[in-house]
């Protein structure tokens, strides 16, 4: 048991049970893992909870913030809420975390996602940072999200490389487990755009060759290059469990395109941060999400579906529904 009651190692926390499904070969829509990736104060600062409706340039505060992750808690469609360290501890400190739910925690802060206003950071190829203490977390968390990004440039790939074996060695010896995000290349050096998918699915095999089961990572989080480049990514290794990061917040149709493409070509997870906190009403469109990946919904009827409830809530969209039907994402559009 934890100082706040809770004990974190429980199984019966959806994700183990879903992972234990996944790995074991009896995989359904029903096992495939959501989460909420509210982190996003460890990228953007002030801005990151969101704009207050109708003042573009005044922000929602961090209360506000922790309280949207309150409620997806309560809501129970969530597997996963990823969060910063010092919201982490206020969520799990006050009781506010269910017994299914698990909380994670980034681990660290490379300078790629370092985007406060006015700042120029992420035109650098990445460096590897931590802020993260992780025997101050462990009090509370037992899951990390641990992210790196190679830019084909040899000193900076090294020194992520370097950076990343350090973490496993404290995370073993913490007892804190972690699924590894591997971000696109930030500022690559002669890597051509067309080649960027086989680019990042070679460096996540090559890395984990060398990493022994005891320090692999729980599942991967990486960016939608494309179905093709998803299911070569899935098929290369069966004991990979993959899911997508849900980047920009485009349209809601992107977000269960996204979803439902993913689910598609073998994925497995989706950690989606912009998508969800940038919606009209999260619950509703969270709430959306597994009728799609059960094939209840097609993508477009979830868009039409999400429209009806905001009519019913007397929400505002902030698109029209022909707008808000479009797929936008380049990625997606290509295919």
């Amino acid at each position: 048991m934890t100082p706040d009651g809770n004990d974190y190692r429980v199984t019966e926390r959806s994700l183990d049970r879903k992972l234990a499904s996944i790995a074991a070969g009896r995989y359904t829509p029903d096992d495939f893992v959501i989460a909420d990736a509210k982190d996003a104060d460890m990228a953007f600062g002030v801005t990151a909870p969101g704009s207050r409706p109708g003042a573009a340039d005044r922000y929602r505060s961090r209360q506000e913030y922790l309280a949207d992750m309150r409620a997806q808690v309560s809501q129970g469609d969530l597997d996963i809420l990823l969060t910063s360290a010092s919201n982490g501890e206020q969520l799990a400190g006050e009781g506010s975390l269910s017994g299914q739910i698990t909380l994670a925690v980034r681990a660290n802060d490379s300078t790629d996602i370092w985007n406060q206003r006015g700042s120029s950071y992420p035109s650098s190829p990445a460096r590897p940072f931590r802020t993260v203490d992780l025997t101050a977390i462990r009090p509370f968390c037992d899951l990390v999200l641990y992210a790196v990004t190679f830019n084909h440039h040899l000193d900076h790939d090294l020194a992520v490389l370097q950076a990343y074996a350090e973490f496993r060695r404290e995370a073993a010896a913490s007892g804190v487990r972690h699924f590894l995000e591997v971000f696109n290349p930030n500022a690559p050096i002669g890597l051509p755009s067309e080649q960027i998918g086989a680019f990042v699915n070679d460096s996540i095999v090559r890395t984990l060759a060398g990493v022994t089961r005891a320090e692999r990572p729980l599942f991967l989080k990486v960016a939608y290059n494309g179905g093709d480049a998803l299911a070569e990514l899935v098929e290369s290794d069966s004991s990979l469990v993959v899911g997508v990061l849900g980047g920009s917040a485009g349209t809601t149709r992107d977000t269960f395109e996204l979803l439902a493409r993913t689910e598609a070509r073998g994925g497995r997870v989706a950690l989606f941060g912009r998508k969800i906190q940038r919606a009209e009403s999260q619950l509703r469109l969270v709430a959306l999400m597994r009728p799609v990946l059960r094939g209840d919904l097609s993508p477009a009827d979830a868009v039409r579906a999400y429209h009806e409830v905001l009519i019913q809530d007397g929400v505002a969209a902030t698109r029209t529904l022909e707008a808000d039907l479009e797929v936008t994402d380049p990625v997606m559009r290509a295919e």
